[in-house]
């Protein structure tokens, strides 16, 4: 068995130490925000935070992350939207969607970091990948997420 801390909520899971992380979210917890996009942590799709920080979910063993604070999408926003996801929302960047979760976890950690993040900064922070291509939507966004967190970026 291993012990998850999944958006505050503990779970204990009987599944191999090497299943990744993405898996077990999927289809043991059913926790569906993280998508898979890749599976060679490459697209982002699968983005969640670790400990505040952001990880490829597809490539993590979950034995890696037994007792450590995993926050997926659904986690962000439980009790009230986040800054990013009301920004990602005013900025109207989705088009498909599918991505999403990966970049708004993604833009969350670079916020953390970097409260007045430069269009730089952003680019080579969210490195996922939008086959809708959205990113200047999504830049916008990431500014304006700033600005709602109190940085005046």
């Amino acid at each position: 068995m291993i012990a998850l801390i999944v958006d505050g909520r503990r779970y204990d899971v009987d599944v191999p130490a090497d299943k990744p992380l993405l898996w077990v979210l999927r289809e043991d917890l059913a926790i569906v925000g993280p998508k898979f996009g890749c599976g060679i942590a490459v697209c982002g799709a699968c983005t969640v935070h670790v400990d505040g920080d952001a990880v490829r979910s597809c490539s993590v063993p979950v034995g890696e992350v037994a007792g450590r604070a995993v926050t997926t999408i659904e986690g962000l926003g439980r009790d009230q939207l986040h800054a990013v996801q009301r920004a990602w929302i005013e900025e109207q960047v989705p088009q498909c969607g599918y991505c999403q979760p990966g970049f708004i976890m993604a833009a969350v950690a670079l916020l953390k970091d970097k409260p007045q993040p430069t269009d730089r900064d952003i680019d080579e922070a969210l490195t996922n990948i939008c086959r809708c291509g959205t990113y200047s939507a999504i830049r916008r966004a990431v500014h304006r997420a700033a600005a709602i967190m109190g940085g005046a970026s």
